[in-house]
């Protein structure tokens, strides 16, 4: 999978419309001319196809060198070293958030299915999934920064000041509130259902024969078999999770991977984008494993094989 991912990222990149030269010069561009143009391509690896360099990018990889970043002009190892620590705190937060409220709304809705709660939980859900994260993040902009002055705006730390646990804090909270709620609508609607089928399965019909109180019911057989597909859902989500965190970091201004990606796009800078898509890849496959887990702890009905 890591092979063919990173494979496609440098086939992609290399169809981009935009000039990797130019960005590595940046406003010096102009002053040089183009026989010395195509001498810094060469000297930089520009002038080879997209597979020639994903060749080069996997068997200097396999030894260990990560190689150059010509977007930031530093070592790949350098630039992760500096941003990958905020994309997992952000990363991490936003999921958070998205499995506590998505898991509340959906246990709510599908519990009291066809009620008000569930009414209102589906309308919201299904609402909130039409827009796009970057509306959502916005908006949040908007009102909770510039109107009501609750959170920071942008950034990690106020202009001029240091960066400390408080002031991060502060500057997390809208962010992640913003990832995390923008991939709760699937969540939650995916919870409602599961937990609906599961009210009407044979298993909870024989509890209710057998005289077991409705709460106990409800806590110890209906929700753990609603929650097995819910954190398989969760695993399935993470990918809109990753991209979320890339268009939240760019709103934002959050100094994590999602700005780095976007700019590694632009200037065509395979070794730092081969990178955080292979990482990208290792996350998704990771949680999806994580996400079996969770499933198997929580219903006794699935088993282990072997």
């Amino acid at each position: 999978m890591v092979v063919v991912v990173s494979l496609g990222t440098f086939a992609l990149a290399g169809a981009s419309p935009f000039d990797p030269l130019d960005s590595y010069l940046g406003n010096s561009g102009d002053g040089y001319t183009e026989a010395q143009r195509a001498d810094l391509r060469r000297t930089l690896g520009l002038d080879q196809g997209w597979f020639s360099a994903w060749v080069h990018w996997v068997s200097h990889t396999a030894g260990g060198d990560l190689g150059f970043s010509r977007a930031y002009h530093q070592p790949v190892t350098d630039v992760l070293g500096d941003r990958f620590g905020w994309t997992v705190l952000l990363g991490i937060s936003g999921a958070v958030v998205a499995v506590i409220v998505g898991a509340a709304l959906g246990i709510v809705a599908g519990l009291r299915a066809g009620g008000i709660a569930d009414r209102l939980v589906t309308v919201f859900a299904s609402v909130l999934q039409a827009v796009p994260p970057f509306i959502v993040a916005l908006g949040s902009v908007l009102v909770f920064s510039v109107t009501l002055r609750l959170f920071p705006a942008s950034g990690l730390t106020d202009p001029g000041g240091a960066i400390t646990a408080e002031s991060t804090l502060r500057h997390l909270i809208l962010p992640a509130l913003v990832l995390g709620i923008s991939q709760t609508p699937w969540l939650a609607l995916g919870l409602r259902q599961a937990i609906v089928s599961a009210v009407s399965s044979d298993a909870i019909r024989g509890a209710y024969a057998r005289g077991l109180p409705r709460r106990v019911i409800e806590l110890r057989h209906i929700v753990p078999m609603g929650l097995a597909p819910f954190f398989a859902l969760v695993g399935a989500r993470l990918p809109e999770l990753i991209i979320g965190a890339a268009v939240v970091e760019t709103v934002f201004s959050w100094p994590g991977l999602g700005e780095a990606t976007i700019n590694a796009v632009r200037a065509q800078d395979f070794p730092l984008l081969a990178v955080v898509t292979v990482l990208t890849v290792a996350v998704v496959v990771v949680g999806n494993l994580a996400a079996d887990l969770g499933a198997a702890i929580v219903d006794p009905r699935i088993e282990a094989d072997g």
